[in-house]
């Protein structure tokens, strides 16, 4: 089930993988015209695509492994990292993992 969005001061809960449930729970947590944020469930063996946003992006590893194309980066629970507005990058389930992914915009994207 997706969350819905939150509100300015609501606190949202981003729990641990649930193994019995399989890794399930990708969801967007906030979206606005200059900030988005997305608690992003990788399943180990997945893949993520190559592609690019057009905001600077943080991801934050909460819980497992994954790594990040195309320079084989490896993120552990804990981990952070930032990547420039445009970098291309893929991400592959090495673990079932959790990320906070948070993406700023210099102005609104376009639909």
């Amino acid at each position: 089930m997706a969350l819905q969005h939150a509100k300015s001061g609501e606190v949202i809960h981003l729990g641990a993988l649930a193994p019995e449930r399989g890794a399930t729970g990708t969801a967007a947590l906030v979206k606005s015209d200059r900030f988005e944020a997305i608690h992003l469930v990788v399943p180990a063996g997945s893949t993520i695509p190559p592609h690019h946003v057009a905001g600077y992006l943080t991801l934050h590893c909460l819980e497992g492994q994954v790594t990040l194309g195309p320079k084989d980066i490896a993120l552990g629970a804990g981990d952070w990292i930032y990547l420039e507005r445009g970098d291309q990058h893929s991400v592959q389930g090495v673990e079932d993992a959790r990320l906070l992914l948070t993406i700023l915009f210099d102005t609104p994207p376009t639909p």
